[in-house]
């Protein structure tokens, strides 16, 4: 999983987002090959790209592959079931057409690259965007809308945004949109109560952003209930030298000399 924890490490532009969304997939999926599904991106965007008229002319871009993405392919939001931890790997958003925003929009947006076309992630609360812009046409799309253009009223309404800041429509960076993906599936394992997993992903998050109190907590709780005491004891740890006032401090601590009285019992 070199792309996705290359990308975690660093705010670097570089790195390719598509081959990060595949090792994450992989935590699904273990034995996931990149190449089928990035020869497929190849493919959609190849087949887009015969489609445009005018390649400089970037409102024919954001129209042909409305239709294109979402009429001719189908893709989709799935609202039925949201919070199936499949909506957030991109292989599988890939063969069933169907996703949650954020997973849409990477499409959106790996395909457009492909054709070097400049479109933006765009990471509201509740919501995930992209924005056209080449200097000439800019626009935001709404790839869970099925493609359609918004405006940025539309976009705070989408998001469900009281008090409109224009700071909010700043373009994401790859690492950010990477961590966005984790923690949707990291609460989709937890809501599927899939504890292995769940950890998997907090490992990333926590490369991502490693002074995060609360996913140092979180991750100990689950290796505690997964019987793995050792990395459970270190994670408190963390989590107490993050936040050392927090108001279960106590409580932690006397979990932390329960594992320490059962490791000396049993070693």
């Amino acid at each position: 999983m070199d792309y996705l924890r290359q990308l975690l490490l660093s705010e670097s532009a570089a790195g390719r987002l598509d081959r990060a969304a595949l090792d994450l997939a992989r935590i699904q999926f273990p034995g996931l090959e990149h190449e089928p599904w990035l020869q497929q991106m190849n493919e959609i965007a190849a087949n887009l790209g015969d489609r445009l008229r005018n390649f400089n002319d970037g409102r024919d871009f954001v129209e042909t592959a409305q239709r294109y993405l979402f009429g001719e392919l189908g893709f989709s939001a799935n609202e039925t079931n949201f919070f199936d931890p499949l909506n957030s790997c991109l292989n599988e958003v890939l063969q069933r057409r169907t996703g949650i925003p954020i997973t849409l929009s990477l499409v959106y947006i790996e395909v457009a690259r492909r054709l070097q076309m400049p479109v933006f992630g765009i990471s509201l609360p509740n919501r995930f965007l992209v924005q056209f812009d080449d200097g000439r046409y800019a626009t935001f799309i709404d790839p869970f809308g099925g493609g359609r253009t918004v405006s940025p009223v539309e976009c705070f309404q989408l998001a469900g945004v009281t008090e409109p800041d224009p700071a909010m429509l700043a373009r994401a960076s790859k690492k950010q949109i990477l961590m966005r993906m984790l923690q949707n599936l990291q609460r989709a394992y937890m809501q599927a109560r899939d504890y292995p997993r769940a950890v998997a992903t907090l490992d990333f998050l926590l490369d991502g952003a490693p002074g995060t109190a609360g996913w140092h907590k979180l991750r100990g709780a689950l290796l505690l209930e997964l019987k793995r005491f050792a990395p459970a004891r270190a994670d408190m740890e963390a989590y107490l030298e993050l936040h050392p006032d927090a108001p279960d401090a106590g409580f932690i601590r006397e979990q932390i000399q329960s594992i320490r009285q059962w490791s000396a019992r049993n070693n």
